[in-house]
């Protein structure tokens, strides 16, 4: 509104300066016409004769004219011009001057106009017929004229085209300073027909002239020929009006035909204001309360109804009402600064809009609500009534477009959540305190999930959340572990704190069978955390019985064990800062004589289950025990790493069997590491605890391996006395670009360092990681870095060769020999309270 009120003063001042430089060009000049008048003896009769009739010519011509109307300002294209340069041609100048203003004043009188455009009008033509005066001096015309037509035809003609123009050039900044205008756009307005106007008034001067030098009688004929062209002239600019009105309002109509409300009411106000030439235009809105208001072609206000306009003038209002007149939804005012009449084409034209805007109007609103209620309909199709949350439909179209974006970032992941015992709390406090339940429980897992993460009711008790964009799997079990925690806390229903318990199961994505296979795989692992007992599972392929090879496969296991169709591959672990093996982890292999190599999870399960677990184990712990002596008996005194089943620490003779596979190998008990996984619920047991507590009573080293991924936790820590901590291989792939994946690195070796145990990190691909995992304090690591898994001559030999001249080191060292360095921890080493030495 500042803005505004500036450039309206601005405006004004403009408007001021050029009227009140015209006025004092003509007061000059109307002074020095007197002067000259008595100096030069230019008052006779037969002047005083001419400067009558050219005085009462003057004010026929200022009254006969077509009026344009301009917002509040109306533009009056007269013949004066005509009149002032047949003056001009027969009469002294200084008379002309004079006579001209005299019959302006009397023309402008009657009309009754401001008095500033009085001046101005009254100014303006007087300094035209002066400019026009001065061409003709300085072409050297004498008065009285007595040359003929031709020889002064160039100099009238130049005097007219100075009349014309300076008029031009006068008229037109007023016009565009007086509407807030262009003066480009007034000027190119109707060019056309006003050089035809230009042409036909400039033929009359010369016909007045010719008969005047002919015989002064058939001046007679001089009004029905003027008549007769400014009728002419009046019909072709109101019939250009007209047309361009029409076509103007035909367009507007046209861009009325949207459904979309806020682009109709725009498109109105900028349209009106040129459609009727208005200084301001609103629409009002009565059932929304709402009121657009535009000016210039350009929105200046969306707000309440009833806010005032900083215009004061004449105000015109219009009811929006369709053709029925039965529907009035509000008003549409054209505002302008001064009073305006308009004429009965545009009252017709304003009626034709405003009908047009009212059905516009109703047809926006119709579309509006169809297609909120389309919204209603289909927010109802994908969610859910009584939590709002997403329903199995929605979770499955998303996910099913998450997998498919080949774009999408990080990892995709599952957890599906069912609340433990619920039907207790329908059958109890009944299914209205039920649904209470459900719907805190909804809210409390959108408040624990992410914004891209997507919370579902998939019915019943059973909700979903679909993680999107993780920085590596490991890290979905914590943000399971995050969601199950917010139902920890007791819920208030009706001044009873009930507690909700939860089990949770995370899969990953899979390569092939999208989101059915996704939601299948969860819900087994869901099931899977029932039957134990556990918060949380994720699915592990070697644990689901619907893998239809898996079953295939478990039949030809009795002639597997038999052949020693299992052979064990050795990744070395490696001295982080030095470069130094220290140690290799034994991976199980099943060489097929179909299949080729085959991974441990797709058999392991059936090995446990087909009661070939000792036999296989036995074979699994043979081999690795016959290269550890053949690295010893090398010079390589290295401990090997065995993973362990859970169902082995079932297995009372399970510490006899592994001491005596120990002792038929003549090996100490503390080169033999055995990694345990998924033990959480054997743990308490106390089978497993005596089990554990004579392995690492008679020396063998205990570790517990994936470490953070949601297999272990720490109260396994507290219960199983391990030696070592082996971080999941996803965290240090996650590390470099995920702040979770190091913060749980990160934990993981302070939780080693406090409890002396040795931390050593898998899955270690570049030296950066290495380094990086180094100066956090991790003493080992594994990885494809330092060597991928080998038969164990091949990393025999690998060890005879060395790196950089020192056998037994796979990799240079990160500091230089005699530097001051803090060493980690290192493997070897004895119980739980000792910290390593280097």
């Amino acid at each position: 509104m500042t803005r505004t009120l500036a450039r309206d003063n601005g405006t004004d001042r403009r408007l001021r300066l050029l009227v009140g430089l015209v006025v004092f060009t003509a007061g000059v000049s109307t002074l020095v016409s007197i002067r000259l008048i008595d100096s030069h003896g230019l008052v006779t009769e037969n002047n005083l004769t001419r400067a009558v009739a050219l005085t009462f010519l003057v004010a026929v011509a200022a009254t006969v004219n077509v009026r344009i109307r301009i917002r509040a300002t109306t533009h009056g294209i007269s013949w004066t011009d005509a009149a002032t340069v047949v003056g001009l041609a027969i009469a002294p100048v200084p008379w002309v001057i004079v006579a001209t203003g005299l019959g302006v004043a009397i023309a402008r009188a009657i009309t009754r106009l401001t008095p500033i455009k009085l001046a101005f009008g009254i100014a303006k033509e007087m300094t035209l017929a002066a400019a026009g005066g001065l061409v003709l001096v300085a072409a050297g015309w004498t008065w009285p004229w007595s040359g003929s037509i031709g020889r002064s035809l160039p100099a009238l003609v130049l005097a007219y085209l100075t009349v014309v123009v300076l008029d031009e050039l006068l008229m037109f900044p007023v016009l565009a300073f007086a509407t807030g205008t262009p003066i480009l756009n007034r000027f190119r307005q109707q060019l056309d027909l006003r050089l035809a106007s230009v042409l036909a008034r400039f033929s009359v001067v010369l016909s007045t002239l010719l008969i005047l030098r002919i015989n002064p009688t058939f001046l007679v004929v001089v009004p029905p020929l003027v008549l007769s062209l400014h009728l002419a002239n009046s019909s072709r600019v109101r019939s250009r009006a007209e047309r361009e009105a029409w076509q103007r309002l035909a367009r507007t109509t046209d861009a009325l035909n949207v459904v979309d409300l806020d682009q109709v009411l725009t498109t109105a106000v900028t349209q009106a204001t040129e459609l009727f030439s208005a200084d301001e235009v609103d629409i009002e809105l009565r059932e929304e309360g709402r009121l657009v208001r535009g000016a210039g072609g350009a929105i200046t206000l969306r707000g309440p109804a009833g806010t005032p306009s900083a215009i004061e003038g004449s105000v015109l209002t219009t009811r929006l009402e369709g053709h029925d007149q039965t529907a009035d939804i509000g008003v549409l005012r054209l505002r302008f600064t001064g009073p305006v009449k308009l004429s009965e084409r545009e009252q017709y034209t304003l009626r034709t809009f405003a009908s047009a805007l009212c059905t516009a109007v109703r047809n926006a609103q119709a579309y509006a609500e169809l297609a909120r209620i389309a919204d209603e309909h289909a927010y109802a199709a994908t969610h859910d009534a009584l939590t709002g949350l997403s329903n199995r439909r929605h979770l499955l179209d998303e996910g099913t477009e998450q997998l498919t974006n080949r774009h999408a970032d990080g990892v995709t992941a599952l957890v599906l959540i069912d609340l433990n015992h619920f039907k207790e709390v329908n059958d109890t406090l009944g299914h209205g305190a039920g649904d209470r339940v459900l719907i805190q429980v909804a809210d409390r897992l959108r408040g624990a999930a992410r914004s891209d993460d997507l919370v579902a009711r998939l019915g019943g008790d059973e909700f979903a959340v679909l993680l999107r964009g993780l920085p590596a799997p490991a890290v979905a079990a914590h943000r399971a572990e995050a969601l199950l925690a917010a139902l920890h806390e007791p819920l208030d229903l009706d001044g009873m704190r009930i507690s909700v318990e939860a089990s949770g199961g995370i899969a990953v994505a899979p390569a092939n069978g999208g989101m059915p296979e996704l939601l299948r795989r969860a819900d087994v692992a869901m099931y899977q955390a029932k039957r134990a007992g556990q918060r949380v599972a994720t699915y592990a392929p070697t644990r689901d019985t619907a893998d239809l090879g898996r079953l295939t496969l478990g039949g030809e296991l009795p002639r597997a064990v038999a052949d020693h169709e299992f052979i064990v591959n050795f990744q070395p672990i490696v001295d982080l800062g030095s470069g130094e093996v220290i140690g290799a982890e034994a991976l199980a292999r099943w060489h097929h004589p179909t299949h080729g190599m085959i991974d441990p999870l797709r058999f392991l399960e059936a090995v446990e289950r087909s009661g070939l677990l000792p036999a296989f184990a036995e074979a699994i712990l043979d081999q690795a025990l016959i290269a550890a002596g053949s690295w010893r008996d090398a010079g390589f005194d290295l401990p090997v790493s065995v993973n362990v089943s859970p169902r082995s620490l079932l297995d009372a003779r399970f510490p006899g069997a592994v001491l005596a596979r120990l002792r038929a190998h003549d090996l100490p008990p503390d080169r033999l590491v055995l990694e345990l996984t998924e033990t959480l619920t054997l743990s308490q047991l106390d089978v497993v605890d005596r089990v554990l507590s004579r392995l690492r009573d008679s020396g063998v080293r205990l570790a517990l391996d994936d470490f953070g991924t949601g297999y272990s936790s720490l109260s396994l820590l507290s219960r199983i006395p391990v030696h070592e901590l082996k971080i999941d291989r996803s965290f240090v792939t996650a590390m470099e670009s995920a702040a979770e994946a190091a913060a749980v690195i990160r934990s993981t070796l302070d939780l080693g360092r406090s409890l002396g145990l040795t931390v050593v990190a898998e899955g270690v691909e570049s030296e950066p990681q290495r380094r990086a995992l180094w100066e956090l304090g991790c003493a080992a690591g594994q990885g494809h870095l330092f060597a991928r898994p080998l038969p164990s001559g091949a990393l025999l030999a690998a060890l005879q060769r060395g790196a950089g001249g020192r056998p037994g080191a796979l990799a240079p060292p990160l500091h230089d020999a005699g530097s001051v360095i803090r060493l980690p921890g290192r493997r070897t080493g004895g119980g739980r309270n000792r910290t390593a030495t280097p």
